[in-house]
């Protein structure tokens, strides 16, 4: 059976079958046309509903235990409570600005940080001695537990808005220069010869060579930066804030409301979810460029 690739399809050349009892002629050759596209599409459905009844699943066994005693509900309340006390903080407490608050300090640093540790991994390109210099200490600073210097920020900038954007920068820079480091090593040096050798400029080799060559690198660090940002601007929050979903938890756990408790820990599963999401979405669209280049 001959296959034919054309675009999102697949053409089968199906055999001919027996000719009908009293007739000597037999079939043509039928095509049958596979759409690749529409049953992609029908796994994405299938896919989606499956997570969905998982999570419902979850949820309903939850429930039935804490309902049943199986679950001792003062530790792990139950989806009602947790439901009932997120619908109270949202209409007469601040859940909508404390999400806003730590959504904000964790955008801001995923974004500088990345930006920036990519300027920095990328500048590696210029020099060589320059790089073999700064690798030992970024692999140094990549090691060490930068949240154990959570402290000293927020003493230093202060219990606000911007210590916890400078944990969420400080968790994002480093990795971002590594992964943009690491591209910039795999440049092919044949390609830099080659535009050398046809009149290019050093600048015209970074942007139109090392640059797109570098991009596969720093986009695939997206989905680890927003984690640690998101990670860098809560323990910012559980050590000292006036807002933020991280302050709402500790404030919570001191007064032994474990409801709350735990609608901050859905409410940022939700959060990380969404922004996760978002960086698909964002490396999907950066990817698509890139190959348009």
């Amino acid at each position: 059976m001959e296959t034919a690739r054309k675009e999102a399809f697949i053409v089968h050349a199906v055999s001919p079958g027996e000719p009908a009892k009293g007739t000597a002629v037999r079939p043509e050759v039928v095509p049958f046309i596979l759409d690749e596209e529409a049953m992609e599409r029908r796994r994405n459905r299938r896919i989606l509903w499956g997570r969905t009844g998982v999570a419902l699943l979850i949820f309903l066994v939850w429930e039935v235990f804490t309902r049943l005693g199986l679950l001792d509900s003062y530790y792990w309340s139950s989806p009602s409570a947790i439901l009932s006390t997120t619908w109270i903080q949202l209409t007469e407490g601040t859940l909508l600005r404390d999400i806003t608050y730590t959504s904000g300090s964790t955008l801001l640093g995923f974004v500088f940080g990345t930006f920036l540790g990519a300027l920095l991994g990328l500048s590696f390109w210029w020099s060589r001695s320059y790089a073999g210099i700064s690798e030992p200490y970024l692999i140094i600073l990549n090691a060490m537990p930068k949240l154990a210097l959570a402290p000293v920020l927020v003493i230093l900038l202060g219990i606000g808005f911007f210590s916890k954007v400078a944990l969420a920068f400080s968790m994002t820079v480093v990795v971002s220069a590594l992964s943009a480091y690491s591209g910039v090593k795999s440049v092919d040096p044949d390609m830099e010869k080659l535009m050398y050798s046809l009149g290019a400029k050093r600048h015209q080799v970074f942007t139109k060579v090392v640059v797109p060559w570098s991009m596969p690198w720093i986009i695939s660090s997206l989905r680890i930066n927003i984690a640690l940002a998101l990670a860098g601007a809560i323990v910012g929050e559980f050590i000292a804030s006036s807002q933020g979903v991280g302050r709402m938890i500790m404030y919570a756990g001191t007064i032994l409301d474990i409801n709350l408790v735990w609608v901050g820990v859905v409410v940022l599963s939700l959060l990380s979810m969404v922004m996760y999401f978002g960086v698909v979405v964002l490396e999907k669209w950066l990817s698509k460029g890139l190959a348009k280049q």
